[in-house]
């Protein structure tokens, strides 16, 4: 019987001494491994994901958790049929969460746990919920009534703040994928007049495994070759539409135009019926990918 696979992320801001070396060490051990996946190190810390047999992804995490510095890491897991990633990569980086705006660490909003937010929800208590991710994800998935930003990547942020401008008396909990961009949101949004906010511990993936079926709404975008995942049980609601045909639809891809790598909203039947491509122009494309993949890098 095949082993079951499982992508497991986390990350930790963390001090790390010398990022470089240790970096070496990691992509050797994850090769011993023969994981795959995406791993940001820096000196701030780690943020990363694997994907692997059962079996090694654990004896990652039990190493990655023997060192003093990830003690107390955190680890989301998702079982899955599907590849998720084809190749490793560890990459030094001098954010592990590329922000690129001053955010002082210190100011890092509390924590808000699953459920306690879930009770907060159930008791209708005056919370709004504010996504901290690219606006392109939450076009396939969110938490009920959230407010959602303007950001085509997470650099964006300083820039459309003033869309939640007149939340900055409201009590807000902040929420992302897996949890760090919050770590860093929470802080610039303390920082920038907002006074009562709280960020969701292990972000949406974490809420999903404790609580399906109850505030959030259609997948969850992700950052591999899944490119989103069902969190529901039962309630699996379709909140966006194909791009082509307009059919209630919620499957991204990346244009097979290699000069576009548009990321798109695109049915099965669309996406045979127009080479997987965005337009008519990229659809006659010479240069064109083999299989699609998401280009992007975050949570």
């Amino acid at each position: 019987m095949q082993e079951p696979k499982v992508v497991s992320s986390f990350y930790k801001y963390a001090e790390i001494g010398n990022a470089p070396e240790f970096a070496n060490e990691h992509l050797a051990f994850c090769k011993s491994l023969q994981l795959k996946g995406r791993i940001m190190i820096g000196e701030e810390g780690i943020n990363g994901c694997v994907y692997g047999t059962e079996s090694s992804v654990e004896k990652y995490k039990q190493k990655l958790k023997s060192m003093p510095a990830f003690l107390d890491i955190e680890f989301k897991d998702q079982k899955t049929e599907k590849i998720a990633y084809r190749k490793l990569f560890v990459r030094l980086r001098k954010e592990i969460v590329n922000f690129g705006f001053k955010a002082d660490m210190k100011n890092r909003a509390e924590y808000i746990l699953p459920a306690q937010l879930k009770k907060l929800l159930d008791e209708n208590e005056d919370v709004i919920l504010v996504d901290m991710r690219n606006d392109y994800e939450a076009k396939i998935g969110k938490f009920k009534n959230a407010r959602i930003l303007s950001m085509q990547n997470f650099r964006d942020l300083p820039k459309v703040i003033h869309e939640i401008g007149d939340l900055r008396h409201k009590k807000l909990v902040t929420y992302c994928t897996g949890g760090i961009r919050c770590e860093k949101a929470s802080a610039f949004l303390k920082e920038n007049g907002f006074r009562d906010v709280s960020q969701l511990k292990g972000g949406i993936l974490k809420f999903g495994e404790e609580f399906p079926d109850t505030y959030w709404e259609g997948k969850c975008f992700v950052f591999d070759d899944r490119i989103a995942i069902k969190l529901n049980q039962k309630n699996n609601e379709i909140l966006n539409e194909c791009e082509w045909c307009g059919k209630k639809c919620d499957e991204y891809i990346n244009c097979h135009n290699i000069d576009c790598d548009n990321l798109f909203i695109c049915c099965n039947e669309c996406s045979i019926r127009n080479n997987s491509s965005c337009s008519e122009e990229c659809s006659s494309s010479p240069k064109r990918r083999k299989e699609y993949a998401i280009s992007q890098a975050a949570d």
